[in-house]
């Protein structure tokens, strides 16, 4: 067959496909709103939020049902809605939901660099509600909500998640390789040539956390998420700031690794020193050159 023919087929053939994404859209929005309850979910720290509450100042909710820490694919669609998120927040709330722990979501979270909200649905009836889970049959996909004057809260749309979608940007380039998209696995690992996985956590130790705080909100304009007992988390491009009252300025960054023993193992024969341990999974560690890091198992 011509070339010049192959290609008008193609072109006709996009044209069709955007036509009919343009009929599922209308589709979609032709099924009656349906009201839902204000569900209950857990936070880390530990907190309690609300299906309301995840608006935020906004309107329109996105949604994600995501399979947890068992599935790399999820990940992989966490990962390209992270890249996107301040884009998608400039018009509706977004948050990520997963059956895991708090815990587990925040390690996650942060070996990931996600900069996004997560919570926790366990113990709650909401995925199975929103029709994502049947039995102990977990699957992805994705929920729109929207808000009424009176704070009702309306299921708007929805759609599954998977290859070939419209919501993992992997997928339809490829599918532009000579070798296509058939011998894909998705991995988690963000980089293939170091044990250790950098996150976005950053605890320093600043003299007068209070007026710290002050100097960071008002001059710097880093967000205030929360503040505990010891420290107060602050957040800005996607990294966080622990500050924590303290007069000898320690810096500490963050290292993710998931055989911890081993790794622990190596790093003490190399003349680090542990300088303390919060679990058998989680220790300080202060190496010969200047470098103090949290260390974790993820």
């Amino acid at each position: 067959m011509p070339n010049s023919v192959l290609l008008s087929q193609i072109e006709a053939l996009e044209k069709e496909i955007l036509e009919k994404k343009g009929q599922l859209t209308e589709l979609r929005k032709s099924v009656p709103d349906k009201l839902v309850k204000n569900y209950s979910f857990e936070q880390s720290n530990p907190q309690k939020t609300t299906l309301l509450e995840l608006f935020g100042n906004k309107n329109e909710l996105i949604l994600i049902h995501n399979m947890g820490k068992c599935c790399s694919y999820c990940t992989m669609w966490a990962d390209g809605f992270n890249g996107v998120f301040h884009h998608l927040i400039e018009k509706a709330g977004f948050v990520l939901a997963s059956p895991d722990s708090p815990a587990i979501q925040e390690n996650i979270a942060a070996e990931r660099k996600w900069n996004f909200p997560m919570i926790s649905t366990r113990g709650s009836s909401f995925t199975t509600d929103m029709g994502f889970q049947k039995g102990n049959s977990l699957m992805p996909g994705v929920s729109t909500f929207y808000k009424d004057e009176d704070n009702n809260i309306y299921l708007h749309s929805q759609a599954p998640l998977g290859p070939g979608d419209d919501f993992c940007s992997t997928w339809p380039l490829f599918d532009l390789l000579r070798s296509g998209a058939s011998d894909v696995i998705a991995k988690k690992k963000l980089n293939n040539h170091s044990a250790f996985q950098l996150t976005n956590n950053i605890a320093v130790g600043v003299k007068n956390v209070e007026k710290a705080v002050e100097f960071y909100e008002n001059i710097i304009g880093m967000k205030k998420v929360n503040t505990l007992e010891n420290e107060t988390k602050l957040s800005i491009s996607g990294t966080n700031f622990y500050l924590e009252e303290s007069n000898e300025n320690n810096t500490f960054f963050e290292f993710a690794v998931e055989d911890f023993e081993s790794t622990k193992n190596s790093l003490l024969s190399n003349n680090c020193t542990i300088t303390e341990e919060f679990s058998n999974t989680s220790i300080m560690i202060a190496d010969p050159y200047g470098i103090k890091f949290h260390l974790f198992q993820v």
